[in-house]
């Protein structure tokens, strides 16, 4: 059943309301009555809306009277989007303007009566409609509540405890049997198939990784790939999977199915390997048979092993006999329990809560991650009646499951805050199994509303970071790995958890393959992701048509969409908040009404190779907060109203720019940015020298830029020492150019906040300098590789630069970890 999150909608737009801008709005536009009045009203509505949620599952009149609560307050809260976007469009105004910029935008005289009619009579329609709705909740008997706010937690750290793989635990047996057969050859092929069956989240690909990286597997195969496969057996697909697994560096995005096979067989011939093929849930014979020929060039006794929830699958592509994976233990799945529920040895104090966990994990069937589940939800919880209420739950009862998975995760969602409950159903929209970026997710989280900021000091991405931090904790996220440490990740979510937020997502957002007619579809809906077999749209048309037909829409996503320009009515999108073209190779030209996108948050434009430039007025895009692009450009700062005047950007990726030859002066200017990645700029010279004054900076990552050498600019002894200031990591890696670390790293404030430092392959290095790197006393990690002079230096033994970075915990020397005396 589909909840209806009204009480966030809600929550969203009383928040708006009472922020100073629409106060402010209200006040110089003549409505300011009008909107107190909405404002009384939705807050009087809010205050039962918890109460009817809670209930709604057992009474459909609720439901229907939820829903339309929820369409008017979506509605509400398009009214006071459109008042923050002519706040906004007013001090874009007021900023271009010669004359004073004190004065108030909102006094501009700029004939404006027509809209302060309009807006005024729009708000006092939505009001009467709530009023309208509102007068039925006296039938339901509501009770008024009040949430609590998520409390807005401190910055991650550079290690978190969901990278913390947990020991695995009661499936020694089963791993003992596959690698023995592992051991043993077929006369009859080559490649012989081992699969896995088991239900969903009883321990199959958990078992299929345990065995994948056993040390006597990955001696035995010289090649080992893993592939998942979920619910689409597309053999061109996983062909192009397989290939990446054995070449990552190489793209066969545009190869076709004969060149696909060419390559694979040529790449396996006589190579022993292992080949996972994760999740499989295809019957179609001939479709395995297809696949299965292309792989049989491998040398004898080549494995692949197979994961499934289904004994047919098994038995059309097993060469083995299945290994059926059956429940674990009621002694291991309370292992796991206590492990989820209590720090270590913290379970001996608690004595009848132990008691009470036996009875839950007797009720989980046996099923890892149902049990994982519940001890994660009860880790925080330490009286009795919480444990009680879990073991004693209706849900048992009424959840056709006979294993008790879908019943434990349902406990564990209600128990969520109702934030993170339409944070997780919105991550059904999201293709199963497929690996989740944490920044991304917060993109999209903030683009629907999501993601709401308390106080000054907490931005929405760090709220987003505890979000996904809550979730990993419960299970919900899996599989976790970092890419850059503290700061940019990926997880999963198990395919049962997104079963689990499908039933829960509501309507509103919508995603829909390019082929299906408009006319179809809601106009209010807010979300649109086009895509159908990593094809995008290529008709220009069908972009001009979603955009004059959605004009409520958050999100658009055009990736890898093949049309040459995007239309003008582009700018008729006020709400719209995360906007993809990635990946067009086609597209020459951005309209510029596209700055007129002022509530627009997310701008991804990287790999968009045939893109001549970014539109002049850029700067315009007030609330733009990632910007990742691809351009053709020599030079970013000729624009009237360029990327300096981004003061609310975030991140910015400069990617593949392979005429780049200057930044942008003015780069201090962007107040706000974190994040800067600079990628395979071939023809960067240099880094505008202001950019040491980005004191907001803290991941800067420079890369395959040949020509890039940092001239500081400045004679020795002159460093600012107020460079920088919040750089927590810093990654230099292909830069053949380079021969020294940076002064302003060496000599600013960064020798108090630097975390992690990486140098790869940037050849002339030769040395550290005689500084070494002692100042930086809460540097953490260090890496450095393919720079062999420097590696030599740096070796323990016999390396002249040892003592100069004997101090930091954790130092790798070409992948290999080195231990130091601390």
């Amino acid at each position: 059943m589909a909840e209806s999150f009204a009480f966030g909608i809600a929550d969203r737009v009383l928040g708006k309301l009472g922020s100073a801008i629409i106060q402010e709005v209200g006040l110089a536009w003549g409505v300011k009555s009008e909107l107190e009045d909405l404002r009384d009203t939705s807050s009087a509505i809010r205050a039962v809306l918890l109460d009817a949620e809670e209930k709604q599952a057992t009474n459909h009149q609720l439901r229907d009277w939820l829903g339309k609560l929820k369409d008017a307050f979506y509605d509400a809260e398009d009214i006071v989007d459109e008042f923050e976007y002519e706040a906004l469009r007013r001090q874009v105004v007021a900023l271009g303007s010669f004359k004073t910029k004190v004065r108030s935008f909102f006094s501009s005289p700029i004939s404006s009566t027509a809209f302060n009619l309009k807006m005024g009579h729009r708000v006092k329609k939505i009001r009467e409609r709530l009023d309208k709705i509102a007068a039925d909740k006296s039938r339901f008997n509501l009770v008024e509540s009040v949430a609590n706010k998520p409390v807005v937690l401190s910055r991650r750290e550079m290690t978190h405890s969901f990278v913390r793989a947990s020991d695995v635990i009661g499936r020694d047996k089963e791993k003992e049997n596959i690698v023995n057969f592992f051991k043993q050859s077929i006369d009859s092929e080559n490649v012989s198939v081992i699969p896995i069956v088991g239900i969903g989240g009883v321990g199959k690909t958990t078992l299929a990784k345990l065995v994948y990286n056993d040390e006597r597997v990955v001696d035995h195969f010289p090649t080992k790939m893993w592939v998942c496969v979920s619910d689409e057996f597309d053999v061109e697909k996983l062909l192009k999977k397989i290939l990446k697994e054995k070449k990552p560096d190489e793209n066969y995005s545009d190869f076709s199915m004969e060149q696909l096979q060419s390559h694979l067989r040529t790449e396996l011939h006589g190579e022993k390997f292992l080949l996972v093929l994760d999740d499989v849930w295809n019957v179609d014979s001939e479709k395995w048979v297809k696949l299965k020929d292309l792989l049989m060039d491998g040398a004898n006794g080549s494995k692949i092993l197979v994961t499934t929830r289904k004994k047919s699958i098994a038995s059309i592509m097993g060469s083995f006999p299945m290994q059926e994976l059956k429940g674990l233990s009621k002694e291991d799945c309370l292992s796991i329990f206590v492990k989820c529920a209590f720090k270590d040895g913290e379970g001996k104090q608690y004595p009848n809560l132990l008691k009470i966990g036996e009875q839950i994990v007797q009720k989980c069937g046996g099923v890892p991650l149902a049990v994982r589940s519940l001890g994660s939800l009860l880790k925080t919880k330490k009286d009795e009646r919480d444990w009680v209420a879990i073991s004693e739950n209706k849900i048992w009862k009424f959840e056709q499951d006979p294993d008790g998975i879908m019943a434990a995760l349902r406990l564990s969602y209600y128990d969520l805050l109702h934030h993170l409950k339409h944070c997780l159903a919105f991550c059904s929209l999201l293709p199963k199994d497929c690996r989740i970026g944490n920044r991304d997710l917060i993109n999209h989280w903030m683009a629907q509303g999501l993601i709401q900021a308390w106080g000054e000091n907490a931005t929405m991405e760090d709220i987003g970071e505890t979000y996904i931090n809550e979730l990993l904790s419960r299970s919900f996220f899996q599989d976790g790995e970092e890419i850059i440490p503290g700061v940019v990740y990926n997880f999963k979510m198990h395919d049962l958890v997104h079963d689990l937020a499908m039933c829960f997502c509501t309507t509103g957002i919508f995603h829909t393959k390019f082929s299906e007619f408009f006319e179809k579809l809601n106009s209010r809906i807010r979300s649109i992701s086009f895509q159908m077999n990593n094809v995008g749209p290529t008709s220009k048309s069908l972009v001009r048509a979603c955009t004059k037909r959605f004009k409520c829409i958050r999100m658009l996503e055009f990736s890898e969409s093949s049309f040459e320009a995007l239309p003008n009515s582009i700018g008729s999108l006020k709400h719209l908040r995360y906007l993809t073209l990635s990946k067009n190779k086609r597209i020459k030209k951005l309209p510029n009404s596209i700055c007129k996108l002022y509530h627009l948050q997310t701008l991804l434009l990287i790999r968009c190779s045939e893109l001549e430039e970014l539109p002049r007025g850029i700067g315009s895009m007030l609330s733009l907060r990632t910007l990742y692009m691809t351009t053709k450009q020599r030079d970013l700062s000729k624009k009237e109203k360029g990327l300096k005047c981004l003061n609310s950007l975030q991140d910015l990726t400069v990617y593949d720019c392979l005429n780049l030859e200057f930044l942008f002066e003015g780069m201090e200017s962007l107040i706000g940015l974190r994040f800067l990645n600079i990628y395979n700029c071939p023809n960067l010279i240099s880094l505008p020298p202001n950019i040491k004054f980005l004191t907001k900076l803290e991941v800067l990552a420079i890369g395959q830029c040949g020509k890039l050498d940092f001239m500081d600019g400045e004679a020795e002894g002159q460093e600012d020492i107020q460079s920088f200031g919040s750089l927590r990591t810093l990654w230099f890696y292909n830069l053949p150019q380079l021969e020294a670390l940076p002064r302003w790293l060496l000599c600013g404030t960064t020798s108090s906040t630097l975390l992690h430092l990486l140098i790869s392959n940037c050849p002339n290095i030769r040395a550290l300098p005689e500084i070494g790197l002692q100042k930086f006393t809460h540097l953490q990690k260090l890496e450095i590789r393919d720079c062999p002079e420097l590696v030599r230096r740096c070796n323990p033994e016999i390396g002249e630069d040892w003592q100069k970075i004997a101090h930091i915990p954790v130092i790798y020397l070409d992948e290999e970890k080195i231990s130091s005396d601390n």
